[in-house]
């Protein structure tokens, strides 16, 4: 299922535990519907994973789509994480802090940070810093290679 608009769509894989969506494009005001629309649209599942690495920009409209999702997804006993965010997004993610209040990982097949393990094949790691344990405690942001 491809989602789509202009300079922006999003494409999603539905498996038994994991839904992934990965948008590809600029999240701003003229392409945050269709990016809010995919996010809603995907099946309840118990992790909804969004890859941003295709992501060049993610305006204050996408953050507020982000937090939407969180909010609906928590709601349900589930959980939205973020994955691979370019250099720039992971700047909003910190700038925003949102990066405190979802889990953003890297995965195996971006480019390896120092120190990061690589213990199971397509397994998400989390960022350096980044505890799920503790809420409320600040968090370190690295982006993710790419």
């Amino acid at each position: 299922m491809v989602h789509s608009v202009e300079r922006f769509h999003v494409a999603m894989d539905v498996h038994d535990h994991v839904v992934e969506l990965r948008p590809v494009g600029e999240i701003d005001i003229a392409s945050v519907t269709a990016f809010r629309a995919a996010l809603w649209a995907a099946p309840a599942r118990p992790v909804l994973r969004v890859d941003l690495s295709g992501v060049r920009l993610l305006s204050a409209a996408g953050v507020r789509a982000l937090v939407a999702t969180h909010l609906r997804v928590r709601a349900r006993g589930g959980e939205l994480v973020l994955t691979d965010p370019d250099p720039v997004v992971a700047r909003v993610l910190r700038v925003t802090g949102l990066h405190r209040v979802l889990p953003v990982r890297c995965s195996d097949r971006s480019q390896s940070l120092p120190g990061r393990s690589h213990d199971l094949p397509g397994r998400s790691h989390d960022l350096p810093g980044r505890s799920h344990d503790l809420p409320g405690r600040s968090h370190d942001l690295v982006a993710c290679a790419a």
